[in-house]
């Protein structure tokens, strides 16, 4: 149902930190003529927690009206409460969105049998493609291969977006490959991810080098090895870069470098520190990508 490069979205924001839906729309063209093949509205790149609910489903209506079907929207939709889960995910699908994305709910620290039944629940009540989204390093909730492998069962649940290792990479595809799609959710190793047998990866770098991510991902999916070795390569540079401080805050100062968006972002979130201009700047020399 979906693959290939898909953007982990900014959401854009004024100095006062309110959405920009001016560049928003701006924002979705890029993209669609970059060649991104899908976009995720709405995640912890598109600052999710720092939302309100009407700005949440805002955002996503105005992505799916902007994209208007030229690419898929997956909205995020994740909560540590199932219930307001269900409500996020019953208001994107309204708002018109393909399919949405749930991170693992975070803080309250689930079993994995409590991990079962809240996508369970999310899936029986919502008919909609679910894409489950796995990130312990900022949930502290680590859903387990064989978790995932009973909620592959389910019929809407289609896909997993994962932080793998190589190890967490052969379970995974020996459990549900090929019975839902599997993304890296980590930029610096999604080309060996899909070389293994991933069906795509969610960046957070196409937001600022979308041709680049696309064309790793494009010869990977292809299974020309050493070409999207050799691509990945000149990417490696950004990637780490735009880490150096907590994502999104390198992405969208970068973005906003080459005027892609304002440079707008949410308290608790910060702009980036000045000591880290150079290494994102360089990080985007690295890339090839140029700008004033």
């Amino acid at each position: 149902m979906f693959s290939g490069s898909i953007v982990a979205i900014v959401t854009p924001m004024r100095t006062d930190g309110s959405v920009d839906d001016d560049a928003l729309d701006r924002l979705v063209d890029f993209h669609v003529d970059n060649g991104t093949n899908g976009i995720v509205a709405v995640g912890t790149t598109g600052e999710s927690p720092t939302l309100s609910v009407e700005e949440h489903i805002g955002v996503i209506r105005r992505i799916v009206l902007r994209a208007a079907k030229r690419l898929p929207v997956i909205a995020g939709t994740g909560a540590n409460s199932t219930s307001e889960a269900i409500e996020l995910t019953e208001l994107a699908k309204e708002a018109g969105a393909d399919a949405c994305l749930l991170v693992t709910p975070y803080y309250n620290k689930p079993t994995q049998e409590g991990l079962y039944q809240h996508y369970r629940k999310i899936a029986e009540t919502v008919d909609i493609p679910l894409v489950l989204y796995n990130v312990p390093s900022r949930t502290c909730c680590d859903i387990k291969p064989e978790t995932v492998e009973r909620l592959a069962a389910i019929p809407n649940i289609v896909g997993l977006k994962e932080a793998p290792t190589l190890e967490r990479n052969r379970e995974l595809l020996a459990r549900v490959g090929g019975r839902i799609a599997l993304f890296s959710g980590d930029d610096p190793v999604a080309c060996e991810s899909i070389l293994a047998g991933y069906q795509g990866v969610i960046s957070v770098t196409a937001n600022v080098a979308p041709r680049q991510v696309r064309a790793v991902v494009d010869a990977a999916l292809a299974g020309r090895r050493e070409e999207a070795r050799r691509l990945d390569a000149g990417l490696q540079q950004l990637h780490k870069a735009l880490f150096v401080e907590t994502n999104p805050i390198p992405v969208k100062w970068a973005a906003a470098r080459l005027g892609l968006i304002p440079d707008g972002i949410r308290l608790p979130l910060v702009a980036l520190s000045r000591q880290h201009y150079e290494t994102v700047i360089d990080g985007l020399r690295s890339a090839g990508i140029a700008f004033a």
